[in-house]
């Protein structure tokens, strides 16, 4: 089957402080990495099996964002949103991020290679 990975996409444009991007990739994470563990076991299995592994990289809004999520959906990708509570510093409702996987390398690929690194 070959490698398996999750991404991490961020808004940019929302100006989160350090921490509260790390929450939000933290949330995403762990919402991708439960989908997958239902919706296709065996990639959640190899994942955690060889090391979980993640990568989070950026977009500039959240129109950007949407064309990455339908993207991964046109490819039948498992994707997972995060929608901030708007305790502290994003309104309430406000999308951060989205994961995308666990899943094949790949496929994961077709949808994220041109995005560039967080």
């Amino acid at each position: 089957m070959g490698s398996i990975k999750q991404v991490i996409v961020v808004r940019k444009d929302l100006d989160m402080g350090t921490g509260k991007i790390a929450a939000q990739v933290g949330h995403a994470c762990v919402l991708g990495a439960e989908h997958v563990r239902k919706s296709h076991p065996e990639w959640y299995k190899d994942w955690v099996t060889l090391g979980q592994e993640k990568v989070v990289v950026k977009v500039t809004s959240l129109e950007q964002l949407d064309q990455v999520k339908k993207h991964a959906i046109s490819l039948d990708l498992p994707w997972s949103e995060v929608t901030d509570a708007g305790h502290t510093q994003i309104a309430p409702g406000t999308v951060t991020c989205i994961s995308i996987g666990p899943a094949p390398e790949v496929t994961i690929d077709k949808v994220t290679k041109d995005l560039k690194l967080l």
